[in-house]
Order: C-alpha cells, then sequence, then structure tokens
C-alpha cells in the first residue's frame, strides 16, 4: 500500500514489511492528493497528518468528509485543527457524534 508523506525535504523512498510504501511528496497538497488518488484508483484517500496540513486542506475545499477523534489526554499546548482554516465550518456540517469517557468521535460532511 502507498502512502505519501508531504514534506520539504527529498527522501527517497521507504518499503516496509508488509507491502507498505511511503513516498515523500515536497510539491505540496494538490502533487500529493494526485498521487494519493492515483494509487487509490477511485477508492477513498485517507488523510492522517498534522493540523497544518489538514488546515491546507480544508481552506482549498479539497475535503468532503471528515472523522476526528478527540482523546481527553494533554500533550502541551497542541495545535488548533480548525484554526486558519478560513471559516471552514460554513461549508461543512456535523453529521454524527459518539461520546465515550475515553473518547469523542465526530464525523464531518461537506454540505450540498
Amino acid at each position: 500500500m502507498p502512502v505519501f508523506v508531504l514534506t520539504h525535504h527529498e527522501r527517497d523512498s521507504v518499503e516496509m514489511r508488509g507491502g507498505t510504501t511511503f513516498h515523500f511528496v515536497t510539491e505540496g497538497i494538490d502533487v500529493a492528493l494526485e498521487r494519493a488518488k492515483g494509487a487509490a484508483r477511485s477508492k477513498d484517500v485517507t488523510l492522517g497528518d498534522d493540523a497544518n496540513v489538514a488546515q491546507q486542506y480544508l481552506k482549498t475545499g479539497l475535503i468532503d468528509e471528515m472523522e476526528i477523534r478527540v482523546v481527553p489526554v494533554l500533550l502541551g499546548a497542541g495545535a488548533r485543527l480548525f484554526g486558519n482554516t478560513d471559516g471552514w465550518q460554513t461549508g461543512y456540517e456535523c453529521v454524527r457524534v459518539v461520546n465515550s469517557p475515553t473518547v469523542s468521535h465526530y464525523k464531518y460532511r461537506r454540505k450540498k
């Protein structure tokens, strides 16, 4: 399974046991998405990265659906996932919330 990692530093692909290969993309989010879509062959593509990368995709309207898990663990200052996204809330609606004592699951979908 190919995984595309956004980075500022060029490096060779890394193949892991089990068949996962990490490819490092320095050309930005559009190129990373293009390559992921090509590898997915019309299946869904999953974004898993930090808040900064998610914000870039939200700003450009490239996210159709989000599943967010919030775990109540204090890990320092953290990063605001929806900061700097130019009003992402207006384009998405929360379609599901599931809570437990250890985690909360939120699902957002782009409004039609």
